[in-house]
C-alpha cells in the first residue's frame, strides 16, 4: 500500500498558498489581507506591516493602519506607495488611512490577469508534486515493493487526487474572479 499523506499535505499547502495570494488582490472591498504582508523597513529589517501595526477596517472602502511605533509612519507610507496596490496612503496624525478607489476596467483586467498567473503557479506546483509522486511509485515498483497492477492502480488514484486539487485551485480563482468583476 502506498502512503499519499505527504502528497495530501503538499496539496493543502499549495491551496493555502493560493488562498493567501488571492487574498492580497484587491477586489474593491477593504480587507486586512490587502496590506498585512506588505514589507516595511523596520529599522533595517523588511517586516510585514501586520507585525508592526494594527490594521482596522473602517468601512467597505477604508483601511486604517496604526503603527505601534509612530516613527514607522513614513516607512509604512513608502511601502504602501511602492506596492502593487495602486493606492496613495494618507497620514493622519498617528495613523495611515487608505481609501480604496472604485476599480477601473483596466485595473480589473490587470487583477484578473494576476489571478490567472497565481493560479498557474499553483497548478505548476501541483503538477510537480504529481511527477515526484509518480517517480516514487515507479521506483518502488522497480524495487519490487509494488506489483505492476498496484503501480497502475496507484497511478489512477494519484491522478484523481491531482484532478481534485486542480478543481479546488480553480474554485478559489473563480471566486476571486467573481469578486473582481462585481
Amino acid at each position: 500500500m502506498y502512503d499519499f499523506s505527504k502528497l495530501n499535505g503538499e496539496i493543502e499547502k499549495t491551496c493555502g498558498w493560493l488562498g493567501g495570494e488571492l487574498g492580497t488582490i484587491r477586489a474593491g472591498r477593504a480587507t486586512p489581507q490587502l496590506v498585512e504582508n506588505i514589507k516595511v523597513d523596520f529599522y533595517g529589517t523588511p517586516t510585514p506591516i501586520g507585525h508592526t501595526a494594527s490594521i482596522m477596517i473602517q468601512n467597505a472602502k477604508t483601511i486604517i493602519i496604526q503603527p505601534w511605533d509612530k516613527g514607522l509612519l513614513p516607512a509604512i507610507e513608502k511601502a504602501i506607495s511602492s506596492s502593487q496596490l495602486g493606492i496613495m496612503p494618507i497620514t493622519e496624525g498617528d495613523k495611515v488611512r487608505l481609501t480604496l478607489p472604485e476599480l477601473t476596467g483596466e485595473r480589473r483586467t490587470q487583477l484578473l490577469k494576476l489571478t490567472g498567473e497565481k493560479l498557474e503557479e499553483a497548478k505548476v506546483s501541483i503538477r510537480k508534486l504529481r511527477t515526484e509522486t509518480w517517480e516514487d511509485i515507479q521506483e518502488r515498483e522497480k524495487n519490487k515493493e509494488l506489483s505492476e497492477d498496484e503501480k497502475f492502480r496507484l497511478k489512477d488514484e494519484l491522478q484523481k487526487k491531482i484532478d481534485g486539487a486542480i478543481t479546488q485551485l480553480e474554485g478559489l480563482a473563480d471566486k476571486k474572479r467573481t469578486e473582481v468583476n462585481s
